[in-house]
C-alpha cells in the first residue's frame, strides 16, 4: 500500500437499494493517510459525483447488500467507479466475518449502533488492510466511439449533416488508436463503415480500465464509453496476502494429527490421517496461516514434531510434564473431535494458548487501537519489547473530535455572569465575522480577475499545445514502427542463418562415404523442438544426442513418429543412463546406438559418421531387435500355455 491512501467507509443511515421509494443515504468518512478529513451523509448520486471528483484508493463497505440488491446491480455500481477506486468488503470474501470481529484484531471498538461509527471503523481497517477486493472484471476492456445523436428523417442538408457525424466518428477513433498505440497496448479494431465515415468504432484493448488512455466523452455529434469485460461471477482478492498466526498442537504416530488455533484460541483446523506424512502436515498447516507456537503433550518434544517447528522457525512448548488423559478430555470438552489423536493434538494447542493467555489480554490492554494485534503479540513473544514494536508500526492518527463545552446548571450562581460574557463574546465574534465576508468578497474578485488572465493566457497556449500533441502521437508511432522494423530484422538474420546450415547439411548429404548427423544437446521434448527450430527433422535423418538425462516415454514416442533413421548417445551416456531407456526404444522400434559403433565425429551443431560403420551397426541392431522379438513371442506363449495349464488343473479338480 502507498504511504498516503486515501479510503473512503461508508455504512447506510436508512432506506434499502431494494425500495423505489426510500432511497438509501450513507454515513461517509473521508480518510487520507490514516486521518479521518470528515464525515456526512450522502445519497447514492451524492457518493458517485465525490467519488468521481477525488478518486479515492479503496470504497470500503461491510456488506454489499448495501450498495446493490443483486449481481447485476454490482457489476453496473462497479463499472460506474473510477477506475483507480476499489471496491473493498472489510468483513471479507466468500467466507464472510461480523465487523466487530475484524475490528477487534486491530484493537478498536465502536457503537454497532450508530451508522457514522461504523463508517468510520469499516474505513480504518480497510486502510490497516483488512478486508477483499471485489474483482468483477478481467483484463480487457471494450472502448466504442459512435453517433451521440441519431441523423434523423433529415431535409435539404440531410447528407451534409449524416458526413459531418460520420466524419467526427471516424476522426475520433483515429485518436483513440494513436492513444492506445503511444501507451504501447495490444488492441483489436472493428469499424462499421458509414455515408462519409464511420457510425461506430469498437476497440477491444487488452488491458485493465485504469490502463487505457482514454476517458468517457459525449460531445455534440460523437460518444466514447469505456467498459470492462465482466466475469462469470464476483471473485473476491484479499487486500493484505500476510497470514494469520497459529498455535498449533501436534500428535505424531501411525496416526498424525494437527490443530491449529488462532491467537484468541478459537479453532480453525483439525485433522488426521495414516497416509499423511510430515511433508503433507507441513502443507496443510501452510495453507490455514502461519505457526507462532508449536506444542505437544509429552514433555520431551519428537524429533518429527520438531522438524516441523524448525520449518516455521516457530516457538516450541512442552508441558512440565505428560499431560494425563483426564486433562487432555477436560481441556477438549467444548470441541469435537474423531478420535484420540485429533483429541490429544487439539489439548497440546490448548494448554498452550491457556498458557500465554493473561499475556495476551495484558497485551490488548497496552496496545492503542489502530494495531494489527496478531503482529505485536506474535513480535513480544519471539522477545521484542512492546515500546519497539509500536515505534516500528505506523500507528493511523484520528481526527480529534471536537468537544463541546458543559452546560452550566441554571441554578448556579454565576449562570447570569456566564450569560453576559457569552452575549459580548458573541458580538465580538459577529463582528469579526462581517469583516472576513468583507475580506472574502474582496479575494473573490481577486480569483475572477486572476481566472479572466488566466483564460486569456490559455487560449494564446491551445494552438501550441494541439501542435505538440500531435507531434508527439507522430513520434510514438514512429518508435512503435521502429521497434516492429528491428524485430523483423533479427528474425530475418535467424532465418539467413539457419538456410546457411540447412544448405551445409543438404551438401554433405550428398557425399557418399559419410553421412551427416542432425546434433539434438538433450533427449527431451525441448531439445527435438529446439533441433526443429534449427535445421528440422526429416524422415531418415540420424541424430546424435549429447545429454540422456531427463529422457522420458514420450520423446521416444516423438522420435518414433519422425520416422528417424538411428538416435546415436555417447557411450558413457548409455552405461550410466537409464536401463529402461533401450527397451523403450526396442519397443519403438528406433536404433539406439554408441557413438563409438557408429563412429560418429561431431562439431558444433553438425557432425559426420561413415556411411560403412553406421550401416554396419544399424545391421547389428536390427539383429538383436530381431532376436529380442523372438525372445518376446516365446515368453508370450509360455506365459499363454502356463494360463491354460492352470486354467485346465482347476477344471479338473472341479469335475474330480
Amino acid at each position: 500500500m502507498r504511504d498516503r491512501l486515501k479510503v473512503f467507509g461508508i455504512d447506510i443511515i436508512k432506506g434499502s437499494v431494494r425500495s423505489r421509494s426510500r432511497r438509501p443515504m450513507y454515513a461517509l468518512v473521508r480518510m487520507d493517510g490514516g486521518t479521518i478529513e470528515s464525515e456526512s451523509e450522502v445519497s447514492m448520486f451524492r457518493l458517485f459525483r465525490m467519488l468521481t471528483d477525488e478518486q479515492p484508493d479503496i470504497l470500503a463497505v461491510d456488506s454489499l447488500q448495501e450498495i446493490a440488491a443483486d449481481q447485476h446491480e454490482l457489476f453496473f455500481f462497479l463499472q460506474g467507479l473510477p477506475p483507480r477506486t476499489r471496491l473493498v468488503q472489510v468483513t471479507g470474501g466468500e467466507r464472510k466475518e461480523t465487523l466487530g470481529k475484524v475490528a477487534a484484531r486491530y484493537n478498536i471498538s465502536f457503537n454497532r449502533f450508530d451508522p457514522f461509527a461504523e463508517a468510520r471503523t469499516t474505513a480504518q481497517v480497510a486502510s490497516l488492510g483488512a478486508g477483499a477486493e471485489v474483482i468483477a472484471f478481467l483484463n480487457e476492456s471494450e472502448v466504442v466511439a459512435s453517433r451521440h445523436r441519431s441523423p434523423g428523417k433529415g431535409g435539404w442538408s440531410q447528407n451534409r449533416y449524416v458526413r459531418k457525424i460520420h466524419g467526427a466518428v471516424q476522426l475520433k477513433g483515429r485518436e483513440i488508436e494513436m492513444a492506445l498505440a503511444a501507451a504501447g497496448l495490444r488492441y483489436e479494431k472493428k469499424e462499421t463503415k458509414a455515408f462519409g465515415g464511420c457510425s461506430r468504432v469498437a476497440f477491444r484493448v487488452f488491458a485493465t480500465r485504469d490502463q487505457v488512455p482514454v476517458s468517457t466523452y459525449r460531445g455534440a455529434d460523437v460518444q466514447v464509453r469505456i467498459n470492462g469485460k465482466r466475469l462469470e461471477r464476483i471473485q473476491f482478492r484479499p487486500l493484505s496476502i500476510k497470514p494469520r498466526y497459529l498455535i498449533v498442537g501436534i500428535d505424531p504416530g501411525t496416526t498424525t494429527a494437527a490443530a491449529a488455533l488462532d491467537l484468541d484460541g478459537n479453532l480453525l483446523h483439525l485433522m488426521s490421517s495414516r497416509q499423511m506424512t510430515m511433508s503433507d502436515v507441513i502443507e496443510s498447516l501452510y495453507k490455514v496461516g502461519k505457526p507462532l507456537i508449536v506444542a505437544t503433550d509429552v514433555q520431551d518434544m519428537p524429533y518429527s514434531v520438531e522438524k516441523i517447528r524448525r520449518a516455521f522457525s516457530a516457538i516450541a512448548f512442552v508441558p512440565k510434564q505428560d499431560v494425563s488423559v483426564d486433562t487432555k478430555v477436560e481441556l477438549t470438552s467444548p470441541f469435537e473431535y474423531a478420535n484420540d489423536h485429533e483429541r490429544d493434538a487439539l489439548s497440546a494447542a490448548l494448554n498452550a494458548y491457556r498458557q500465554y493467555r493473561h499475556k495476551f489480554q495484558n497485551l490488548q490492554k497496552r496496545i492503542p487501537p489502530g494495531h494489527d494485534l496478531d503482529e505485536v503479540r506474535a513480535r513480544v513473544i519471539r522477545g521484542q519489547s512492546l515500546e519497539m514494536v509500536l515505534t516500528d508500526m505506523k500507528v493511523p492518527v484520528r481526527k480529534p473530535e471536537a468537544t463541546e463545552p458543559a452546560p452550566v446548571p441554571a441554578e448556579s450562581g454565576r449562570h447570569d455572569e456566564r450569560v453576559r460574557v457569552l452575549d459580548g463574546i458573541v458580538k465580538r465574534l459577529r463582528t469579526f465575522v462581517a469583516e472576513l465576508q468583507e475580506e472574502v468578497k474582496a479575494k473573490e474578485y481577486e480569483i475572477q480577475r486572476l481566472q479572466a488572465r488566466i483564460r486569456k493566457v490559455h487560449s494564446t497556449r491551445d494552438a501550441v499545445l494541439a501542435k505538440d500533441v500531435e507531434m508527439v502521437k507522430r513520434d510514438a508511432v514512429i518508435q512503435s514502427l521502429k521497434k516492429r522494423l528491428r524485430k523483423e530484422e533479427r528474425y530475418n538474420r535467424n532465418l539467413a542463418k539457419r538456410l546457411t546450415r540447412i544448405k551445409k547439411f543438404a551438401e554433405l548429404s550428398m557425399e557418399g562415404e559419410v553421412v551427416p548427423v542432425k546434433v539434438m544437446d538433450s533427449l527431451t521434448k525441448d531439445g527435438l523442438r529446439r533441433l526443429e527450430e534449427d535445421t528440422g527433422i526429416d524422415e531418415g535423418d540420424t541424430i546424435f544426442v549429447i545429454r540422456t538425462d531427463g529422457w522420458g516415454r514420450n520423446i521416444v514416442r516423438d522420435l518414433a513418429e519422425l520416422r528417424v533413421n538411428a538416435v546415436i548417445a555417447a557411450s558413457g551416456t548409455l552405461a550410466a543412463g537409464d536401463p529402461q531407456m533401450l527397451p523403450l526404444f526396442r519397443e519403438a522400434g528406433v536404433p539406439l546406438l554408441s557413438d563409438v559403433a557408429a563412429g560418429v565425429q561431431v562439431r558444433g551443431k553438425q557432425g559426420l559418421a561413415a556411411k560403412a560403420t553406421l550401416e554396419s551397426a544399424i545391421h547389428d541392431w536390427q539383429g538383436q531387435q530381431e532376436k529380442h522379438e523372438r525372445e518376446k513371442k516365446t515368453q508370450l506363449i509360455e506365459h499363454i500355455f502356463k494360463e491354460y495349464k492352470s486354467e485346465r488343473g482347476k477344471e479338473v479338480r472341479k469335475g474330480g
